[in-house]
């Protein structure tokens, strides 16, 4: 399923969608090129899932957890390249009671298994993004009912 988004706020209110349905031990893949609004698909998710601190990409340190309703963990591997066993160690805590949101997942082939979701946002003009979602019917019949 492909929708057009013409702001940060659609492309939020798209993911909050999407979260309303997601649960504990559930993992969301979110693929793009940079600038194409992972961060803010992830920030929209977790709002919906109660958290209210500031979500900010974690390029730097690899990943983040979050406190709402659910506990989310939002992990970047941009610059992990690919894993290997002892940096998985170090992920594997993050996916522990938590929805998992992992933007760059290439470099996890192999180590995250299957995603419940998998999200891809890219530019189609300068003010849009293609925000695709590919996932199981009958969550995305759930969650886009009139798409």
């Amino acid at each position: 399923m492909e929708i057009v988004s013409s702001s940060p706020e659609e492309t939020e209110r798209v993911a909050a969608r999407l979260a309303a349905e997601l649960r504990e031990g559930d993992v969301v893949t979110v693929a793009g090129e940079l600038g194409a609004g992972k961060t803010t698909f992830v920030r929209g998710a977790c709002r919906a899932l109660g958290v209210g601190g500031p979500v900010t990409s974690p390029t730097y340190t690899i990943g983040h957890r979050y406190t709402g309703r659910l506990d989310v963990s939002h992990l970047d591997l941009y610059r992990l390249g690919t894993l290997e066993s002892a940096d998985w160690g170090d992920l594997e805590p993050y996916f522990a009671g938590a929805v998992v949101f992992v933007e760059w997942p290439e470099g996890g082939r192999g180590w995250l298994g299957e995603p419940r979701a998998a999200v891809t946002l890219r530019h189609r003009t300068p003010a849009t993004r293609a925000v695709t979602i590919d996932a199981e019917a009958g969550l995305l019949d759930r969650v886009f009912p009139a798409c």
